[in-house]
């Protein structure tokens, strides 16, 4: 799985780019499903912290999530995108 981090109209501290790795290892479970993680962080009047992930068969996911403190920007991100690739591997399967 490739995995892109970008922050725009700010520098992100590695402190955060950190907590946000740990917070991309809980989807590890499905890296042999997933091609791409593009994570981006915008600073403007508050934190939007998007994501787009693509599954190997052609899939792409894309969430996003606004706040106006960082980490709970990243956290409810990454709580949606779990989410997310635990419905699609539902799908799959359901294929199967």
């Amino acid at each position: 799985m490739n995995t892109e981090i970008k922050s725009l109209h700010f520098n992100l501290h590695e402190d955060a780019k950190e907590y946000l790795n740990k917070k991309i290892e809980r989807i590890h479970n499905a890296e042999n499903m997933l091609v791409d993680l593009i994570v981006t962080i915008k600073k403007e009047k508050d934190f939007e912290a998007e994501a787009t992930v693509n599954f190997r068969w052609g899939v792409s996911v894309h969430v996003k999530e606004n706040d106006f403190e960082l980490l709970t920007a990243m956290d409810k991100m990454m709580d949606k995108l779990n989410a997310k690739i635990i419905k699609e591997k539902e799908k799959v399967k359901e294929k199967r």
